[in-house]
């Protein structure tokens, strides 16, 4: 069998949904706050705004996201060394 120090499947599910969520909220916030700005309602505009806050948003959490399961990456990889070190008993 093969060790892998890749994050688990489920970390990773979760990063994408973090993603998702992030710029759902963020577009919504988006559309919300340039639809309160306008005084006669201005849709287009408020969706133009949700749109770009959304991706926005998304990729700020997609940045993180990415941090993360690249540190969980790493500590996997550090433990499978240490604990081939030990067992090698060097």
């Amino acid at each position: 069998m093969t060790t892998t120090s890749a994050p688990p499947r489920s970390a990773r599910v979760l990063a994408v949904l973090s993603i998702l969520l992030g710029g759902l909220c963020g577009g919504l916030i988006g559309y919300v706050v340039m639809d309160l700005q306008c005084h006669d309602g201005c849709p287009t505009a408020a969706g133009f705004v949700g749109v770009f806050s959304a991706v926005g948003c998304a990729a700020g959490v997609a940045v993180v996201a990415v941090l993360a399961l690249r540190a969980s990456a790493e500590w996997n990889q550090r433990e499978a060394r240490e604990r081939a070190h030990r067992e090698s008993g060097l």
